[in-house]
């Protein structure tokens, strides 16, 4: 049965100071109802204390009519107007009444606090505690990811692995190849300015092979796949958070460790090795430049560089690059993972993986380092 659209109109009665708010029509299309500005604009401009309802003429409702009706309540509670329901159908008073009968829960921000505010030892200690257990947590839930990888039962793609590995393989080419040769150079000219004071200007060459093989090679290498490819999988995942896309995910029944983080993990791990070769290899042939310009030829160069590799330099540089890449996957995907739900939150997860994968960088590398001098490798 057609009905007339869904209006309302407003009275109001100076003697009593009371708004009667009369409803009509048909509140089922969505396209034709009205909006609680409309209302709004209205009661501002009157000065009443009571505002009652006429539903005398409505017809059929749905929950359109409700977030009207809440909507006023809402205005009317907050500007100290007392609403008089006993004008509503009362499936309408009841749904109404039990709407409001819990005020909307406020969150609390925390007080600032003064610029002179410091924390004290026990804040920053439970703190980095509490960030320690949540790391260990995403670290076990990946163990287990891993577990069922390896057991043929875990929901991560091929073609997700594919993907990641292209991107943080070959797209970085550029950059490595500039910032490797860079520093090659760099280390040529920092060796050479001492060791041209002895007449061993030749030992330039082992100065950058070793350097590179150990140290720079794959430790640069790290620090810009930190800021490229951790950066990129912390705003990637952080998007999928605010999307709600990874609880879609959760919702069909997908572990989101073996479908979104693992193939990104594996992914630099396979690369970060082969990008580290490439890293040494162009770092040398910066080394190179400048031991051209000391007056050293290309045949000297090489065949000392090629005295000064050995299995245990190269090796060691390969384990940095492997440790290295778990650490860079596992900051940059748990900042993701762990993002809030807005751009903003997606700003900071980027930010919290460049310089959590940077810490944890530093750190391992110390800590390889110091473990290999006393192993006297």
């Amino acid at each position: 049965m057609n009905q007339p659209a869904a209006g309302f109109e407003l009275d109001t009665d100076n003697a009593s100071n009371t708004a009667t708010l009369r409803l009509y029509g048909g509140w089922v299309d969505a396209a034709s109802v009205p909006e609680f500005r409309d209302v709004r604009a209205q009661l501002t401009a009157l000065t009443v204390d009571n505002l009652r309802f006429d539903c005398d003429e409505l017809g059929d409702w749905t929950t359109l009519l409700m977030s009207f009706l809440l909507s006023c309540a809402s205005y009317c509670e907050e500007r100290g107007v007392d609403v008089d329901t006993e004008g509503l159908p009362e499936n309408a008073r009841r749904l109404l009444s039990i709407a409001t009968s819990v005020p909307a829960h406020q969150r609390q921000q925390p007080a600032p606090r003064p610029w002179w505010h410091v924390r004290s030892p026990s804040e920053a200690l439970r703190e980095l505690l509490d960030d320690l257990r949540v790391s260990l947590a995403f670290f076990g839930d990946i163990c287990i990811a891993l577990g069922a990888l390896i057991a043929g039962k875990a929901n991560t793609r091929f073609a997700d692995f594919r993907t990641f590995c292209y991107q943080s393989g070959p797209d970085a080419f550029a950059i490595i190849s500039l910032t490797s040769v860079l520093v090659g150079m760099i280390l040529g000219y920092l060796g050479a300015v001492q060791l041209q004071q002895f007449g061993a200007g030749i030992y330039v060459a082992d100065l950058v092979t070793i350097g590179l093989l150990r140290e720079m090679g794959p430790l640069m290498t790290a620090i810009v796949m930190a800021g490229r490819t951790g950066a990129a999988y912390a705003a990637q995942l952080g998007t999928m958070q605010a999307s709600e896309e990874i609880d879609a995910v959760r919702t069909l029944g997908v572990s989101p460790i073996e479908f979104l983080v693992i193939p990104r993990i594996l992914a630099l791990v396979v690369t970060m090795p082969l990008l580290t070769i490439y890293a040494n290899l162009l770092g040398i042939v910066g080394g190179g430049i400048v031991a051209g310009g000391m007056g050293i030829s290309l045949l000297q160069y090489s065949s000392q560089a090629g005295a000064a590799v050995s299995i245990a330099h190269i090796g060691i540089g390969l384990l940095k690059s492997l440790v290295f890449a778990v650490l860079i996957a596992i900051a940059g995907c748990r900042s993701g993972m762990q993002s809030g739900r807005n751009s903003a939150g997606v700003g900071r997860a980027a930010t919290e993986a460049v310089v959590t994968a940077l810490v944890y960088l530093i750190v391992a590398d110390a800590s390889i380092n110091i473990l290999f001098q006393h192993l006297g490798i």
